[in-house]
């Protein structure tokens, strides 16, 4: 059967996302200390991780929706800093507002626009992420028709569901999709263990770990669609 989906991780697969999630908590923290100052006030860099962890401890029911649990995490901050009940509510709902927007002010990365131009002709593309970005919030928005995460589906990859929730929706055979992503384990190890093909994205030019490898590895998304080609050819 031929290939006919393509499914892409988002983070450190189409952007560098260290950057962007810096300047997010950077913005995040400047709204705190504007509207919520008693609420890191008390907290240097090392406490508020440690509390950040006590909350993620706490919360178990959230690993999968990180948006859920970086809110709970702000208002449990406020609610630590001596806010009511009802500001800290409110003050979490913004400062994570806040957050969100600089978090999908990602920059692509330059040849992202023009390989997904070029595979978006031929084929369906999704995306499929364990992070809150919504690709439909970024510049590559009109070259994808569908987009799940982990908060869509509850769980995260390399857990199967996310990869099934590509194939329900699409309605091809896992062989018919070719998985595109970063990570060893969360992309590449979970799309093949649900029979799909896949692309390692290797822009840090890092050692395979261990086990069975990918289809086919690229360090810059410039050779995805040579990649892609290959393993069509191949089939």
């Amino acid at each position: 059967m031929p290939i006919s989906v393509i499914t892409f991780d988002l983070d450190n697969t189409l952007w560098d996302v260290e950057p962007v999630l810096i300047k997010a908590e950077q913005v995040q923290q400047q709204w705190l200390l504007q509207h919520r100052p008693g609420a890191v006030a008390a907290f240097d860099h090392e406490a508020l991780f440690e509390f950040k962890k006590s909350v993620w401890k706490r919360h178990p029911e959230l690993l999968h929706h990180i948006s859920q649990m970086r809110t709970q995490m702000l208002f449990e901050l406020q609610i630590a800093g001596g806010y009511s009940e009802e500001e800290a509510r409110i003050g979490a709902q913004q400062a994570f507002d806040a957050f969100l927007v600089a978090r999908h002010k990602v920059v692509l990365y330059e040849e992202a626009l023009d390989v997904l131009e070029i595979l978006a002709q031929r084929y369906t593309l999704g995306a499929l992420t364990n992070g809150n970005a919504d690709i439909y919030k970024t510049a590559a928005a009109d070259y994808f028709d569908f987009a799940f995460s982990a908060e869509d589906t509850g769980a995260s990859k390399p857990h199967p569901a996310m990869f099934r929730a590509a194939i329900e929706h699409t309605g091809v055979a896992a062989e018919q999709i070719i998985h595109v992503g970063d990570d060893p384990e969360h992309d590449i190890r979970g799309a093949r263990d649900m029979g799909m093909c896949t692309v390692w994205v290797n822009t840090q030019q890092k050692a395979w770990p261990d086990g069975d490898r990918a289809d086919s590895e690229i360090v810059n998304l410039r050779q995805l669609p040579e990649a892609v080609n290959r393993i069509v050819d191949a089939r």
